[in-house]
């Protein structure tokens, strides 16, 4: 890597979700799966097909959001090993910038730990910039710097369309993505992010926000200055009973990404979509649509509709929001998706966190962890 000079300041204006890596214990059926029922397609392919023998990997799209599901191939390898400790789940969140060697090294001087230095990779469809850091347990980011490139996803993979039956639900983009950190984790980490990448607190959440009769937690989102990134931080609150927070914890083996929040532009007909392709969607309390009207104010969608599916709904000062929750996406009750609508918002749902958390509370239940 070139000697930079590193500045007081990072410009993070442009910086925006590039795509998220998960690393599974199947790369191919998970990949099936997240195309027949969460609705994505296959774009490329890396693997020892291609004469890359360390991994195989999927790169997957719909419209902006883009995954890649990465599993090893041999029982002591470093997806392997990661597999069996969390389970499925997100190792990277890619991050898109302009200059991966300059946000690397301005990370790297203030604190980020170093994992793989930008490095330029190059095939015939031209070259593009990577570079990754640590950011919080076995998570790490990843800085794509794709400049010209033009080829299917990055230098390495091959063009793999429609390699499974797809069927689109409407998912249009990464609206953020959620972490779970330890007990008294949370301020840690959003001043790692101020230093290494100048993310900036949006908005804070206590337990006195986020809490029912039984469990608590606590939460802050960090944005970059563009709104492209978002990152809300939870961490454990005390409560009568254990939180979805430990849970997780327990259950990944440490923090971790715990959802991604994948905006549309029509929720109503997302979760048609999703339910008709099989997947899973937790059920808000009955009681939640009585006055909705009241709490809310007018919206344009049937209320009707919204109970029949379960859609919650908050309002702040911009406008409205919808947003839904899926059950975990594995047996290992870790990860999960958030579809949201935004109508104006800016908000993350305070008003529908207790309804949230009965739902999740209830699902805890029946599993015995609660």
């Amino acid at each position: 890597m070139q000697s930079l000079t590193i500045p007081d300041t990072i410009d993070n204006s442009s910086f925006r979700f590039d795509h998220l890596e998960l690393w599974v214990g199947n790369a191919r059926q998970a990949a099936y799966y997240y195309c027949g029922a969460l609705g994505f397609e296959t774009v490329a392919y890396r693997g020892p097909e291609t004469g890359w023998s360390e991994s195989s990997s999927y790169a997957l799209r719909q419209n902006e959001v883009r995954l890649v599901v990465a599993s090893g191939l041999r029982p002591d390898d470093t997806i392997g090993k990661h597999v069996a400790r969390h389970g499925d789940g997100v190792r990277a969140v890619a991050i898109a910038v302009d200059d991966a060697a300059r946000v690397y090294a301005h990370a790297v001087a203030n604190g980020a730990e170093p994992l793989a230095a930008p490095a330029v990779e190059t095939d015939a469809d031209g070259s593009a910039t990577l570079a990754t850091i640590g950011a919080y347990g076995d998570t790490v980011h990843t800085f794509v710097q794709r400049g010209d490139y033009h080829g299917a996803w990055l230098p390495g993979f091959v063009a793999l369309p429609d390699a499974f039956p797809s069927r689109p639900v409407g998912l249009t983009r990464i609206d953020h993505c959620v972490a779970n950190v330890g007990w008294g984790e949370m301020d840690d980490l959003c001043g790692f992010y101020e230093r290494t990448l100048g993310l900036q607190p949006l908005i804070s959440f206590d337990d006195h926000d986020i809490s029912t009769e039984f469990t608590a937690l606590k939460s802050r989102v960090m944005q970059s200055s563009g709104g492209g990134i978002k990152l809300p931080i939870n961490e454990p609150a005390h409560g009568k009973k254990r939180s979805q927070i430990e849970e997780y914890l327990d259950y990944y083996g440490g923090p971790g990404i715990q959802h991604i929040a994948i905006a549309t532009d029509d929720i109503v007909a997302t979760v048609e979509a999703l339910r008709a392709n099989g997947v899973e969607l937790l059920e808000a309390p009955a009681s939640y649509y009585d006055d909705l009207a009241g709490r809310v104010g007018a919206i344009r969608e049937d209320v009707d509709e919204l109970r029949r599916l379960s859609i919650l709904v908050d309002r702040d000062d911009a406008g409205y929001m919808l947003q839904i929750f899926t059950k975990p996406l594995q047996d290992r009750p870790t990860l999960f998706f958030e579809i949201i609508q935004r109508r104006g918002s800016l908000s993350f749902g305070k008003g529908n966190f207790k309804a949230l958390f009965v739902s999740i509370e209830h699902e805890q239940a029946k599993r015995g962890n609660l």
